[in-house]
């Protein structure tokens, strides 16, 4: 392995104990699909019960979570492209979070603005599309800092914004060193501050969300907008928010 990338000695070596609250967006998890298709709330729970019996087991580690926060976990089908700290391929899940709504949001509308990038002939929707941001806490005596010496003077590597092949490898070093939780900064937030990857279940210090919030996102010619009413929140990122990535950068916002 390159010496410009992390060894898991390094990575054991400057590992410390981490505490905070984390924040994660997702897309709603409605009830009423399910309730649409029955007629009696006890044949909603059992139809429910059904869905569930059909999905991959829980990781024993995670039993005791929220399904928001064992989610990530559970899913061992070959995940399909990769992504900042985990490979493609049969890979152990990752648990993506920011220290700030805001982050959690910007990393959101990114990915809301790339899906059109990746699909030129789809023109931009009328109405928002809703998500939930949810907080949940965590505590590790395993983490790592990618911000901080003596890891910051490759941030280069770290917020490359499209090849993540030694993120990767520092997540595979980490788990072999049964770190916990990597800290880095935020490529897609414009004030890059911190995400938090939790690596393993073991890291959440309660079983479930400690706060939510519901946000609204806009996304057409100009860029993103996200609104949030309690508490009351609009943000906007402009054409050039995420220019940094080329796939944003060239996208055609005429449609």
């Amino acid at each position: 392995m390159s010496s410009s990338i992390s060894t898991r000695e390094e990575l054991s070596s400057s590992a410390r104990r981490a505490a905070g609250k984390i924040w994660r967006v997702v897309e709603p998890q409605h009830r009423i699909a399910t309730a649409k298709l029955t007629d009696t709330l006890g044949e909603q729970n059992l139809l429910e019960e059904v869905i569930e019996r059909t999905k991959p087991a829980i990781p024993p580690e995670c039993k005791h979570l929220d399904f928001l926060l064992f989610t990530p976990f559970r899913y061992d089908a070959p995940y399909p492209r990769g992504s900042r700290f985990r490979k493609a391929g049969r890979t152990s899940g990752v648990f993506y979070s920011s220290e700030n709504p805001d982050t959690a949001i910007a990393e959101t509308c990114f990915h809301q603005l790339l899906f059109y990038a990746e699909s030129p002939e789809i023109p931009w929707p009328s109405n928002a599309r809703e998500f939930t941001a949810f907080a949940v806490e965590y505590a590790t005596p395993l983490s790592i800092d990618l911000t901080r010496a003596p890891f910051d003077d490759r941030m280069a590597i770290w917020e490359h914004p499209t090849n993540y092949e030694r993120c990767q490898e520092v997540g595979e070093l980490a788990r072999g060193a049964n770190i916990e939780i990597i800290k880095y900064s935020s490529v897609r937030d414009p004030q890059h501050k911190a995400n938090i990857a939790i690596m393993n279940c073991a890291a959440f210090a309660k079983s479930e969300p400690v706060d939510r919030q519901t946000w609204g996102v806009f996304v057409g010619p100009t860029g993103a907008r996200a609104l949030c009413d309690m508490p009351r929140i609009s943000i906007n990122f402009g054409k050039d928010a995420f220019a940094a990535d080329p796939r944003i950068k060239g996208m055609s916002w005429d449609r």
